[in-house]
């Protein structure tokens, strides 16, 4: 089995898994989450895979860690998560890249990726769930935040903290590589009524 149908067929387990948890119908997820019914069967059925806006969607109506929806299995209470099983998510031609590197659900989702983002290259995110702060840490080059309308210039060395609940995206507007660390924290998601 490849590496994309073992995270297909992970992804379809524990979709079905965190929805039968969450007490959450198809039809309740779909709207929770803003993605189609259709898209919530095929991809419980492991027929697709999703786009990561998708995936990150429903992780949030979930209220769990993308990590949780990817992982095939939870270990002891200490978690090494060697370098080979890191999840990268996104890349790009020009070599650009997001790795997840752990997540837990503990006191509500918290995940920490790093971040490798070549000059000119960009990508945006929608709004998290409201409470869900963004942490990061800019190991080299400079990064150009933004959160909402606003801009932010955030130099090697600096780190910043954001509410996450707008639309925000990250920019390398410079001329080298930028490289960062970033911790998601979202809340914990209460059972439907």
């Amino acid at each position: 089995m490849s590496d994309l149908e073992q995270l297909t067929q992970t992804l379809a387990r524990n979709l079905k898994r965190w929805r039968a948890e969450r007490g959450f119908t198809l039809d309740s997820l779909a709207a929770r989450s803003g993605v189609s019914r259709g898209m919530i069967i095929q991809i419980e059925q492991a027929r697709t895979n999703p786009s990561v806006g998708t995936t990150v969607k429903l992780a949030d109506a979930l209220g769990v860690s993308i990590s949780t929806l990817l992982d095939h299995g939870r270990g002891p209470q200490v978690r090494i998560v060697p370098p080979d099983r890191t999840v990268r998510i996104w890349s790009s031609e020009a070599g650009s890249s997001t790795t997840m590197l752990i997540g837990t659900d503990e006191r509500g989702p918290m995940e920490l990726w790093t971040w490798h983002l070549v000059p000119g290259e960009a990508t945006e995110s929608a709004p998290h769930p409201a409470g869900t702060i963004e942490m990061l840490h800019v190991t080299a080059g400079e990064l150009t935040l933004l959160v909402g309308e606003e801009r932010f210039l955030v130099p090697a060395g600096a780190a910043a903290a954001f509410e996450a609940n707008l639309p925000h995206g990250y920019r390398n507007d410079g001329s080298v590589p930028m490289e960062m660390t970033l911790a998601v924290s979202v809340p914990p998601v209460s059972a439907p009524v």
